[in-house]
């Protein structure tokens, strides 16, 4: 793990940070904000967020930036990496009254440079739908509340449509939405089109088109947050119950699931090519799910508060020398043969295409890199490399991993196994504990190696045998291996309880106002943590009910594949793992050449790439940052 250190150096903010592709740097110059700069009181308040659209602009300054802040929205011109942010000139700037935007999203099929599409949901219920170059309001959708009255949570234009979109609430539903159709005067009525498991699909009946079209009412508690796959004809659903469900889109049928480890999942994202998917939450933890096998295949830990954001670098994910294994194999159509929903719908582009389009005949090693990000409510930005030794477990490595803390599986993989059956099986090697959640440099093992016989738990209580100790591969005595099997599995059960029980105790806390100021910042950012629950009594109580119903959740699911126990899957370190902010981050975008981050405070940063420092304009104005230093 990358570590600070301690003491005052840990609560730095750091300004600049390395990776094996060089250093990131905090252009100062480059912030954009509210016009005075002044940090905004936080308390109470919904998260920052921020969105993009490229209006595809002649001069080749097409980038436009959208953020809330508060009761505020903002439209700017986003210069990035190239000119220096001129906040005296907001392209559009709007202060709504008795309600506050939660999330807003433009839609690039009809983006221009002289209209754009962005939708903004409130914490209210209601859906706006405005161009902010026109300066015109186009539509009000739930204007009455009629069709749901708690705060949007996240609101997406379905990929290649003009016309639909779909919006979450904290009530745990999502409506589908035509801005052609009206909302109608009276409250909408609804006739059952498909139930699953802990889900159901509403059609609105009407004699007249009107909206919403669907209703979707997804696990329980709040629906947090969405993404659309790369192809857009899957949806992959974090909610407050701790669950990720993954649908069809458009046949509303239920792909595949997966538990957190404990508490709500916050946030979701998709790999570039579609075939991973990545979650965090309030077990501080991301989790990597495989598409394909409908599987948890990693987790990582290095956060010490909830996760808020993830997110893929499409940019720096990456196939290299060798060829693909059977799983990475394959023509696109290949892939999507099973996957029939949709069928009218274009496969989004993506720049890292050849991961799926990658042929193979042998299985030779593999060099393949996802690069993923996540930032979190303790002010950390962690970014993460999920590589062939974590997604083939069984293929030789074709290269020396650095800060990847493989954790043992309780079985390993059968003899004469290929590289085609990665869904029969997870990492090889003995038992580990929950100790391995730390800082791996306290471990014997070199955290840039990976040991032939991965390493037990310190914590478990087993024999030391220098001459020949039993490992998991080991053929040893039948009693020995009883005994043994028993003391490691109570082991495990202890340290799983343990850490859920622990969990219980820090999620319940969370629901409580935290005044007291002196709590030193090194410690879990208690007073962050709820700063984006609605004042709402609604939501306190999804809360509350969550943290009674949390511990006795997570002990029916852990240990299956739903929720697999902490030694039973990789554990990532991360590559990076930085303190960047003084409030809790809500905020992570991967552009080409800087990645984009934002704060409570209203402040959105922009972290040039390695080499990308040099585009900088000499004409920028010295007053926002002298000769466009970093500091």
């Amino acid at each position: 793990m990358a570590a600070e250190g301690g003491g005052k150096e840990m609560n730095e903010i750091k300004t600049q940070f390395t990776t094996r592709e060089g250093v990131y740097k905090l252009l100062t110059h480059s912030e954009y904000s509210r016009p005075n700069r002044v940090p905004f009181n936080s308390q109470g308040s919904n998260p920052v967020k921020v969105s993009f659209v490229n209006v595809n602009d002649q001069s080749g300054n097409g980038d436009r930036i959208c953020f809330n802040v508060g009761r505020e929205l903002y439209f700017y011109i986003y210069k990035g990496v190239r000119k220096a942010a001129d906040l005296s000139k907001p392209i559009d700037k709007r202060i709504y009254k008795g309600t506050q935007p939660t999330c807003h999203d433009f839609n690039p099929l009809t983006a221009t440079a002289e209209s754009v599409s962005l939708l903004v949901g409130f914490s209210a219920g209601q859906v706006q739908l405005i161009d902010p170059i026109k300066k015109e309001t186009s539509k009000l959708f739930n204007e009455e509340r009629l069709i749901d009255k708690s705060r949007v949570t996240c609101v997406r234009w379905v990929p290649g449509s003009e016309s639909l979109f779909l919006v979450a609430h904290s009530s745990g539903s999502m409506y589908l939405y035509n801005v052609e159709n009206t909302c109608g005067t009276t409250a909408p009525h609804y006739q059952l089109l498909k139930q699953g498991e802990n889900y159901a699909v509403h059609t609105c009946k009407s004699k007249s088109a009107r909206n919403p079209l669907l209703r979707w009412t997804v696990g329980e508690g709040a629906l947090n947050e969405f993404a659309f796959s790369p192809d857009g004809k899957f949806l992959a659903c974090a909610s407050q119950d701790g669950f990720l469900r993954v649908f069809g889109f458009d046949a509303a049928e239920l792909h595949g699931t997966m538990k957190s480890y404990f508490g709500g999942l916050l946030c979701v994202c998709w790999s570039p090519d579609g075939r991973y998917i990545v979650a965090g939450g309030e077990d501080d933890l991301v989790t990597v799910w495989s598409f394909l096998d409908c599987r948890v295949i990693a987790r990582g830990h290095g956060h010490k508060s909830w996760v808020s954001v993830v997110a893929f670098d499409h940019c720096t994910t990456s196939v290299e020398d060798g060829d693909l294994p059977a799983e990475f194999s394959g023509s696109d159509e290949d892939f999507h043969e099973q996957n029939h929903f949709g069928a009218g719908r274009d496969r989004a582009n993506s720049s890292h295409s050849r991961l799926s389009k990658r042929n193979s005949t042998d299985s030779r090693p593999v060099s393949v890199t996802y690069r993923f990000g996540s930032v979190g409510q303790d002010t950390q930005l962690c970014l993460w490399d999920l590589t062939e030794d974590i997604l083939f477990p069984h293929l030789p490595l074709s290269r020396t991993r650095t800060h990847t803390n493989v954790m043992s599986a309780t079985s390993p993989p059968a003899t004469g196994q290929t590289p085609s059956t990665l869904s029969t099986t997870t990492s090889s090697g003995g038992t580990n504990g929950k100790d391995n959640l730390s800082n791996s440099s306290t471990s014997g093992n070199p955290t840039n190696s990976l040991p032939g016989t991965l390493p037990r738990s310190n914590s478990l209580p087993h024999s030391s045998n220098p001459a020949g100790g039993s490992t998991p591969n080991s053929n040893t005595g039948s009693s020995n291996s009883s005994s043994s099997t028993t003391a490691t599995t109570k082991a495990n059960s202890i340290i799983d309880n343990a850490f859920i029980a622990t969990s219980v105790s820090k999620f319940a806390t969370l629901s409580l106002h935290d005044s007291r100021k002196e709590r030193h910042e090194k410690d879990h950012k208690r007073n962050h943590s709820m700063g984006h629950i609605s004042s709402k009594s609604s939501d306190k109580l999804n809360q509350l009910s969550s943290s009674k119903t949390a511990k006795a959740d997570a002990a029916k699911t852990l240990g299956t594949t739903l929720c697999p126990r902490m030694e039973e899957v990789p554990l990532l370190e991360p590559l990076v793992c930085k303190k960047i902010a003084h409030e809790r981050l809500t905020v992570l975008i991967f552009l080409e050449d800087c990645l984009v981050t934002a704060c409570q405070e209203g402040f959105v940063c922009t972290w040039a790439r390695p080499g990308k420092v040099g585009l900088l304009s000499s004409q920028n104005n010295p007053a926002n940052s002298p000769s466009g230093t970093v500091v």
